[in-house]
């Protein structure tokens, strides 16, 4: 009989209800899935945040091992293309969701979900990365192949301080585009200027009632809050202008109109990292490998230990932390 090991999971309380603890399982209590891997790391995304703090309808089956980021090991794999010793990470796919989650010492998982570490990233920087960062690398290339260049002009990235805002600076400032950083917390300047931000904006400036089009000023726009915010950024992008869609802190409603669209050309790209296919992964995975200044990545981490999940994950939703969440188990 395998050891057993400690696992944070949710545990249905009724129909309507359920409660987060940490338990001790075993591998007989895991997944029947072909992979088999060592968690090194995870990280806390504002998903995650939802789903342990109980504020949002993330936990889709019970009992759920939450988590929705892993970088480890492969232990053991009943699937040639992977090795015990090969190097991991599995984004999305349902993690914390439909299929049991992350934050346990051991998971198995489908060989259909890995990808393979690329080489200069270490399993920390892996998760300091993690979904939000390869969301944001995602929305980059989403930039990039609708024409939005360095030379277009300035790159508007909404909920700056959080995961997905401070990877995407790190990436386009690291590329050569001007970016302007959108933050309800002006006490976190200094930091979004030393991530590469050129200048930064108040929230309260879009996070209003927007006209149908205002005056033009950016080139393309990463969105991570939705709402107003987005309505107001729309309505600001300039001709041929790209706007990346990819959260909805801020609300799931869209109050704009088609003007900005066939009147400026403007162009509303939505940013799935979920179930986006391995071949874009890899691709984005490669890209964060060269694209993105690890010596600039630390000073966005924060290590938490996984007994600190919980209370980290409070943290994030009343805005009492920035940057990356990087979870040892």
């Amino acid at each position: 009989m395998s050891a057993g090991f400690q696992a944070l999971i949710a545990t249905a309380l009724g129909d309507r209800d359920y409660e987060v603890s940490f338990q001790e399982i075993t591998e007989a209590d895991l997944p029947d899935l072909p992979v088999l891997v060592e968690v090194d790391y995870s990280t806390i995304n504002y998903k995650d945040a939802l789903a342990i703090t109980k504020k949002g309808r993330i936990i889709r089956s019970f009992p759920m091992i939450c988590g929705i980021d892993i970088a480890g090991k492969v232990i053991s794999s009943q699937d040639e293309a992977w090795q015990p010793g090969d190097d991991i990470i599995v984004n999305g796919f349902g993690l914390s969701e439909t299929m049991q989650g992350a934050f346990t010492k051991r998971q198995r998982v489908s060989a259909d979900w890995l990808v393979k570490l690329p080489k200069g990233i270490s399993h920390r920087h892996a998760m300091a990365i993690g979904t939000a960062g390869y969301t944001a690398m995602l929305c980059v290339q989403g930039l990039e192949d609708n024409g939005v260049s360095t030379n277009e002009g300035e790159i508007l990235v909404t909920g700056a301080t959080g995961g997905v805002g401070s990877v995407a600076i790190m990436i386009l400032s690291k590329l050569g585009y001007k970016v302007v950083a959108v933050t309800g917390r002006a006490e976190h300047s200094e930091y979004l200027k030393s991530l590469g931000a050129e200048e930064i904006i108040s929230r309260e400036e879009l996070d209003r009632d927007a006209k149908p089009m205002e005056k033009e000023r950016w080139a393309g726009v990463v969105d991570c809050v939705g709402g107003k915010t987005l309505a107001t950024a729309i309505a600001q992008t300039k001709y041929n202008g790209t706007v990346c869609a990819c959260g909805l802190a801020g609300g799931f409603e869209l109050n704009s109109t088609v003007m900005p669209f066939i009147l400026r050309g403007v162009k509303l790209i939505g940013i799935d990292s979920v179930m986006a296919p391995i071949s874009k992964r890899e691709k984005a995975w490669k890209r964060l490998a060269t694209d993105l200044d690890l010596n600039l990545l630390e000073k966005s981490i924060t290590d938490i230990k996984f007994s600190e999940v919980p209370s980290a994950c409070a943290d994030l939703l009343e805005g009492r932390s920035k940057g990356r969440l990087v979870v040892k188990i």
